[in-house]
């Protein structure tokens, strides 16, 4: 028995001579590719990223979508959380899935916004947080 042992024990010392080493771990994914995963996984409609680090400290990115009806836009937000939660991002919040004409999900740097699009043009989330479309303004 203690010769298995120490022929074990060699064996294996021969193979980190040998140079061989452990498989690498998998990428860890970003959090933008998650969510656009997920978006693009529901289908979606007219996902917007918006970068909003010089307009505000809440997040970096806003991304907002449309969903085809109450239900679809429940299913996107619903999506957006599991494929999340599954990658190692927890939630900070989730808003308004029960009305679930406009879900939001606060996700500490991104916050995701689904909207059915009569909401979304009410709104205009786009006119509000687009840099590009502040900057026009603010020179006018």
């Amino acid at each position: 028995m203690k010769k298995l042992r120490a022929g074990a024990r060699a064996a294996s010392a021969g193979k980190k001579r040998a140079g061989i080493k452990k498989a690498p771990a998998a990428p860890k994914l970003s959090l933008k590719s998650v969510i656009l995963a997920a978006l693009a996984d529901m289908k979606a409609l007219e996902v917007k990223i918006l970068d909003v680090r010089g307009l505000t400290d809440i997040a970096d990115f806003m991304v907002i979508a449309s969903g085809t009806s109450d239900r679809h836009v429940r299913s996107v937000a619903q999506r957006v959380v599991e494929k999340t939660k599954e990658a190692g991002f927890r939630p900070h919040g989730v808003e308004g899935q029960q009305d679930s004409d406009w879900v939001l999900i606060d996700l500490h740097e991104m916050i995701v916004h689904v909207m059915l699009p009569r909401v979304r043009e009410f709104y205009g989330l786009e006119k509000l947080w687009d840099l590009s479309t502040t900057k026009r303004i603010a020179r006018a």
